[in-house]
């Protein structure tokens, strides 16, 4: 048993507690709070990514094993940062994973009359004081690790005079940067964020929600012990970076007296290899065109995640995998997708699509005739049923399942061999048609009528997927690699830049695929015969033309720790 989870039995199963879960047993056993309540508390400043997945579920699911409540609450203290294009956003993300705040979604911006009255109130009890000293002198004051701070030459101001200077940073008297109000805690604390740190700021700035209401707004380290607190939160849950910071989170709780605080509690935020998180990066590849938006499917917005293929079964999978900690590690990216294919394997149809087409014509068929074959859906699961495929003498097939002068254990086509096509006949290939260039143009081939159903005594070593000609449907597939160079790294050493894969997406404009596929839309997806799963692309795709994304391969060498 390690230090973050406990093993108990209850009833016949053993079940796994993870810390978050002892530390609310003991509480709800020590009586401190009645019903617990969660909140999932992100600033409108960027879209989410993957390791907000792993908060917005660890809150959500906290709060329905506890039969409490959820909330979705927007920190939208900094309007420099934030707009409405984020908030609109988050609310798709969070909705999609699953978390339901029912009628539960609120913003620090509507406790802003709140926070001022608690500021006032510090200020009364000789806890808060205006300051005149700018942003660098604040910092020097500060001190540092190995030394204590000095004190503000403001510091000891007057209540009266206090609430006064308060008062006309309010109302708009002060340009920014001119005051701030901090709190009069220890400038001498080996934790510097207690070191009188500022929990208001002047700045004229029109705010999303208040618009221009205010001119001051308040810090986050002063605003979300509030915002919790006066949501009822039991359990402020927050990544390891805020563990320094909750001295003064249960400083602020109880200086302003709430009856019954919030505890927060951190937990190690979910690192993935190889991929960009960073909002300033993802910003830039944006603004460069390098990706078509924060929902491009090589990044791991939950956006992108989403157009990408994902499902919110799969992200459910590889957050309940990563497990809870307070230790920091990295995850294989290999084993999201490890996720995502144990999702759909059993779930979407195998479809034949050809991603890049050679003509096969099968000389003696009858030309004109088409016949249809009843062909599985998926051979793992006969629940979803089977589907009616168009047969006919011209068909696509993938241009490196013919060969004409085959390599050493090569089994698909090539003249003179015989392989079965997938669920229909055994077919012979005869030659080949070239153009000026030299290059493959068709495929000529012989059937067998006796192998309808690709059944026969005789053996072979060849299978092969196709597509009917006469009524493909044409499409654009979209092959994704990773969008850095996983051999250098995501950020160059030197100068900070990310090291990106010239070859993240690859675009494959004439693609053939099965008749079944035509009208398909956002967000169906499919097993592609031998190619791995794709789904179709949320934005691009129209009911004229149809363009499809990897999700993922069929296989990785990836495999699950003790598996």
């Amino acid at each position: 048993m390690d230090d973050n989870n406990l093993r108990v039995e209850e009833g016949s199963e053993v079940v796994s507690r993870n810390f978050i879960e002892q530390i609310i047993d003991q509480d709800l056993e020590d009586g401190a709070y009645e019903k617990i309540c969660t909140r999932f508390p992100p600033e409108p400043n960027g879209y989410l990514h993957i390791g907000h997945a792993k908060s917005i579920l660890l809150n959500y699911g906290l709060a329905k094993e506890y039969n409490g409540q959820f909330n979705l609450r927007f920190d939208d203290t900094n309007p420099t940062k934030e707009k409405t294009e984020f908030v609109e956003s988050i609310k798709a993300d969070v909705a999609w994973l699953g978390a339901d705040w029912e009628d539960r979604l609120f913003f620090a911006s509507d406790y802003f009359e709140k926070m001022y009255e608690g500021a006032v109130k510090l200020i009364k009890k000789g806890k808060a004081f205006v300051c005149d000293l700018n942003a660098d002198e604040i910092r020097e004051y500060r001190g540092t690790f190995d030394t204590p701070g000095k004190e503000s030459p403001y510091r000891n101001r007057s209540v009266e005079e206090n609430l006064e200077l308060f008062e006309n940073m309010k109302n708009g008297m002060y340009a920014d940067g001119e005051k701030v109000l901090r709190a009069k805690i220890d400038m001498a604390s080996p934790n510097i964020n207690m070191r009188d740190p500022v929990i208001y700021r002047v700045a004229h700035m029109t705010h999303h929600n208040t618009g221009d209401k205010w001119c001051i707004y308040p810090m986050y380290d002063f605003a979300h012990p509030i915002e919790d607190a006066e949501e009822g939160v039991t359990h402020s849950i927050c990544t390891l970076e805020f563990e320094d910071h909750r001295p003064l989170y249960d400083w602020v709780v109880r200086e302003l007296e709430y009856p019954h605080p919030p505890k927060q509690i951190e937990f190690a935020k979910l690192y993935l290899t190889n991929v960009v998180t960073g909002k300033r990066y993802i910003k830039k590849l944006v603004e460069d065109g390098i990706v078509d938006g924060w929902d491009d499917p090589r990044l791991v917005s939950i956006a992108a995640l989403r157009r990408r293929g994902f499902t919110p079964e799969s992200i459910q999978k590889f957050v309940e995998l990563c497990g809870v900690s307070k230790a920091n590690s990295s995850v294989d990216y290999g084993m999201l997708e490890y996720c995502i294919r144990e999702d759909l394997k059993l779930k979407r149809p195998r479809m034949m699509a050809v991603l890049d087409p050679i003509k096969l014509v099968i000389d003696n068929y009858p030309e004109g005739q088409t016949e249809y074959f009843e062909i599985p859906n998926n051979l793992e699961n006969e629940s979803l049923g089977s589907r009616k495929v168009a047969f006919g003498r011209e068909l696509y097939i993938e241009r490196d399942d013919f060969m004409e002068e085959p390599v050493k254990k090569y089994f698909r086509l090539f003249p003179g061999n015989e392989v079965r096509l997938m669920n229909t006949y055994f077919v012979t290939c005869t030659g080949c048609e070239k153009d000026a260039d030299g290059k493959v143009t068709v495929v000529h081939c012989t059937y067998d009528p006796e192998t309808r159903g690709g059944v026969s005594e005789r053996k072979v070593k060849g299978t092969i997927h196709w597509v009917n000609a006469a009524n493909a449907v044409k499409a654009t597939v979209r092959l994704y690699e990773n969008l850095v160079d996983e051999e250098k790294g995501v950020y160059n050493k030197e100068d900070g830049s990310l090291n990106l894969n010239p070859d993240s997406i690859k675009v494959l404009e004439n693609c053939y695929l099965e008749e079944n596929l035509a009208g398909a839309k956002a967000p169906e997806s499919f097993q592609f015969v031998r190619q791995g799963f794709f789904c179709v692309d949320s934005k691009d795709a129209t009911a004229d033309h149809l363009v499809f994304n990897r999700i993922v391969s069929l296989k990785s060498s990836f495999k699950l720790p003790g598996a």
